[in-house]
C-alpha cells in the first residue's frame, strides 16, 4: 500500500514544541530591543531625567503588556501540547499560523507604544490578541476531531481549556471595547485581566472529614 507524505509529515509534538520556545524566546527578547533609554543631550540634570523616563511610560507599560501576554499563551500552548499524543500535518501547521501570531506581537506592541492614545493602534494589538486566541482554540479542537489527544486525558481538562481560551478572548475583547472611554482605561482593564490569569491564586474550598 503505498503511503502518502501527507499522512507522515508533522508527527513531532517535540519538534513543534521546541520551535515554539525559539519563536516565543526571540519575539519576547524583541519586546525589550524596542525599549531605549533617553536621549542623552536631552538629560542635564536629574529633574530631565526623571521627566524622559515618565515619557517612556507607554513603552513600559506596552513591554510588560506584552511580556505578560506571550507568558499567558506560551503556557497555553504547552497545556495544549501536553495534552497531545503525536501531530499530523494540520495539527502542525495550525500551529505554525499561532507562532506566525506571536512574532507579530513586537509590532503590534511598538505600533501602541507609539500611538498609545488612538483607538486604532490598541484596536490593532487587540487584534493580533484575538488571532492568538482563536488559532490556539482552532488548535485544540482540530485535535479532539482528529484524535490526537492522549486516551487518558479527562474529559474535564478538555474542557477546561477551552473555557480558558474563550474566557479571557471574552475579557480581551471587554477590554478593547472600552477604549471607547479611553485607551488608558481599557489597558488597565487588560492589565487586571491578566494579573488574574498569570498570578491570581486559586483557592480550593476543604473537605470535611
Amino acid at each position: 500500500m503505498r503511503t502518502s507524505y501527507n499522512q507522515i509529515a508533522g508527527q513531532s509534538i517535540e519538534r513543534l514544541a521546541a520551535l515554539s520556545d525559539g519563536i516565543f524566546a526571540v519575539a519576547m527578547t524583541l519586546l525589550v530591543l524596542d525599549l531605549h533609554g533617553p536621549a542623552r543631550e536631552t538629560v542635564h540634570t536629574e529633574p530631565d531625567l526623571w521627566h524622559a523616563l515618565v515619557a517612556m511610560s507607554p513603552q513600559l507599560i506596552t513591554y510588560l503588556l506584552s511580556f505578560v501576554t506571550l507568558g499567558i499563551f506560551w503556557t497555553g500552548q504547552q497545556t495544549q501540547l501536553h495534552h497531545v499524543a503525536r501531530g499530523d500535518r494540520h495539527l502542525t501547521w495550525i500551529h505554525i499560523a499561532f507562532l506566525c501570531a506571536v512574532s507579530l506581537m513586537p509590532f503590534s506592541t511598538r505600533l501602541l507604544a507609539e500611538f498609545i492614545r488612538y483607538r486604532t493602534a490598541l484596536l490593532a494589538y487587540w487584534g493580533n490578541v484575538l488571532l492568538l486566541g482563536s488559532v490556539l482554540h482552532a488548535g485544540w479542537r482540530y485535535a479532539g476531531w482528529a484524535g490526537l489527544v492522549k486516551d487518558d486525558t479527562p474529559v474535564d481538562i478538555g474542557k477546561a481549556i477551552e473555557r480558558r481560551i474563550l474566557g479571557a478572548q471574552a475579557l480581551y475583547a471587554l477590554g478593547a471595547a472600552l477604549c471607547i472611554i479611553n485607551t488608558y482605561v481599557s489597558i488597565a482593564f487588560i492589565v487586571l485581566v491578566q494579573l488574574n490569569f498569570a498570578v491570581a491564586p486559586r483557592f480550593r474550598p476543604r473537605t470535611r472529614r
